[in-house]
């Protein structure tokens, strides 16, 4: 950063320089904008961090720029990683690391047990906390876009800035009140290396099962796993692949020709 403008980390050695710093802390504050829309796997596309008096953007796209060393920093267990909403960031780096970040603190879980309400806003929670407004403008950003205006940079940079001041308080407040230990059991769920399995024959259970009926339940998974499988060897979408609602007409109306299959509604072109 210089004279207040924005830089993304696109060398090894300033990255290096950048995680070591952050390692001097015993919390990380970690955020990531990733691409989805057309794709399987989310394609990291900027990484934000923070940690007490540093905070910075890494740019995972940039040419030559190994992010490993940041991703040594998430996967050491001696170090509280706080995420907000940590679901599809965690997503991210089991994939990347192959296994969950862990331990975690994910500042949306915590805000349920002050009394903050269920599945808060980033932006609630900072203004609730911190008292502050964010400005969403920037927040439909195309982040694989190069390069990145400072207004969008800045943004990104305050999901971790407002996130690491907002932690700070909130551990506070949690261990005052002695519900921090309720906290950490349910952080335990989302460390869990069973909550982020890909494997195509459990694919059927993000669906909702219509019937109890043997048949229609083994047609389900046959299907669900199959298409788990294209999606995967693709990196397309599920919903590119076949919708949901295919899948269970499938299952219902068991089609037994080519036919009868294009006549199904749910079913693209049927």
């Amino acid at each position: 950063m210089t004279d207040n403008t924005l830089t993304p980390i696109t060398e090894q050695s300033a990255l290096e320089d950048f995680c070591g710093k952050l390692a001097e802390s015993d919390f990380i504050c970690v955020d990531t904008e990733f691409h989805r829309e057309t794709t399987y796997w989310p394609e990291l596309c900027l990484v934000q961090a923070s940690a007490p008096g540093v905070e910075g953007l890494i740019d995972p796209l940039a040419e030559d720029l190994d992010i490993g060393p940041f991703l040594k920093l998430i996967e050491t267990d001696n170090r509280l990683k706080v995420f907000h909403a940590a679901r599809q960031d965690i997503e991210i780096f089991n994939r990347l690391i192959g296994h969950p970040p862990g331990p975690v603190f994910d500042t949306q879980v915590a805000a349920m047990a002050l009394g903050y309400g269920d599945s808060i806003s980033y932006d609630n929670l900072v203004q609730r906390v911190l008292r502050r407004q964010i400005d969403k403008s920037s927040q439909f950003t195309d982040w694989m876009r190069r390069p990145l205006s400072q207004k969008q940079l800045v943004y990104a940079l305050g999901d971790v800035t407002h996130l690491r001041d907002a932690f700070l308080i909130m551990r506070e407040k949690l261990e005052a009140s002695g519900r921090m230990a309720w906290v950490r059991e349910e952080m335990a769920d989302l460390e869990d290396p069973a909550k982020y399995d890909t494997d195509p024959a459990n694919a059927w259970l993000r669906l909702k099962l219509r019937t109890p009926k043997r048949d229609y339940a083994a047609i389900v998974v046959a299907v669900a796993a199959w298409r788990e499988s294209l999606a995967q060897e693709l990196d397309k979408p599920r919903r590119r692949i076949l919708k949901d609602d295919a899948i269970q007409e499938i299952a219902s109306q068991k089609p037994k020709t080519e036919n009868e299959y294009n006549q199904l509604r749910a079913v693209p072109n049927g």
